[in-house]
């Protein structure tokens, strides 16, 4: 192929991992292979919908120099440590995905896989964490492919997948969702049609009176935020898009509007409401959105662990840490 024509496929991809929900915002990244030394990769900081072809910064891992407009994901460094390590690899992808993200905090080891599933996957392996663009992370991830994975699941951060074609890669991260999913399943049941309605009514009751205050709010009633809705105790930052966006907690309200208010009033911007789900609040419609989705994964996430009898909590500073970048950076780079 061209470069040109990989260009094409890596943007496409982007917005592919957009529309079938396994990245948010900005989060993960796609690279293509050129020759040898250099490879397409997406842009720090830049949505999926707004990266055209020219965006791309055209990578050397040998000597780590760049062309470009745009400066190169933060995660370039995995990229070059997957072509490094795989000859053939010709495309990878790194996503944000909700059930892997799940497994790879906990239960791997139940992970079930047919022969066929694990031959199409390429193996697959789960990498310690490091804090997003060190080479801590790099390091854990590259040990992972020097074993013959490629697929890796990154605790406390998302998926990284190498494959052969841009097909190849796509088909490893829908099928890795698909298997991790199985393990989750039992523990995000459907709500029934009859709780539903129940369920709708007092939602848009609570959120006519929210939306007095912050007309932008939205709700999160997937099956997983309303049973972490039960609990009483705040859901704590597992994972660092979280930790980056909402920060190191979601408290739990009552069903109250003024407790709800008094949430965002705060600075809080996600609440878990008793019995209800979650409601959320973002700078615009795209971030709002953005946080329904990053609220239903960390509530995959926390059901998830608990039934592992994993904690697999974030620490306070590292939290702190991408609370701050993503505030005085990636939040500002969204829109440029």
């Amino acid at each position: 192929m061209t470069e040109q024509e990989l260009r094409s496929q890596v943007t496409a991809t982007g917005r592919e991992l957009l529309k079938d929900g396994l990245v948010a915002r900005t989060w993960g990244n796609v690279s293509a292979r050129v020759d040898k030394d250099r490879f397409l990769i997406t842009p720090s900081g830049l949505d999926y919908l707004q990266t055209q072809d020219e965006d791309l910064a055209l990578y050397n891992a040998k000597d780590k120099t760049w062309e470009g407009p745009r400066k190169p994901s933060s995660e370039k460094g995995i990229h070059a440590a997957a072509y490094e390590a795989f000859p053939d690899a010709a495309f990878v992808i790194h996503t944000h995905q909700n059930f892997a993200s799940a497994v790879g905090l906990a239960g791997f080891e139940k992970l079930r896989l047919s022969k066929d599933e694990g031959k199409k996957l390429g193996r697959i392996g789960v990498a310690e964490y490091g804090l997003p663009g060190t080479a801590k992370l790099k390091e854990a991830v590259e040990a992972q492919f020097k074993q013959g994975v490629h697929t890796v699941l990154m605790k406390h951060h998302g998926a990284v997948v190498v494959g052969s074609s841009k097909e190849e890669a796509y088909e490893r991260v829908l099928l890795l969702e698909e298997v991790c999913k199985r393990l989750c399943d039992p523990e995000t049941k459907p709500i029934s049609e009859g709780d539903k309605i129940e369920l709708k009514t007092r939602q848009d009751d609570l959120l006519y009176e929210i939306k007095k205050s912050y007309p932008g709010v939205m709700v999160v009633d997937t099956p997983a935020a309303v049973k972490r809705s039960n609990e009483v105790v705040p859901l704590v930052a597992q994972l660092d898009d979280m930790a980056q966006m909402i920060g190191k907690k979601i408290d739990v309200a009552t069903e109250n509007p003024e407790a709800v208010v008094l949430q965002f009033k705060t600075g809080r911007n996600a609440v878990l409401v008793k019995d209800l789900g979650a409601f959320v609040v973002g700078m615009d419609q795209d971030d709002t959105e953005a946080l329904k989705l990053l609220v239903d994964k960390a509530c995959i996430c926390s059901i998830h662990t608990r039934g592992a009898k994993e904690k697999c909590t974030l620490g306070a500073f590292d939290c702190a840490l991408m609370r701050f970048v993503y505030k005085k950076k990636y939040s500002k780079q969204k829109n440029k």
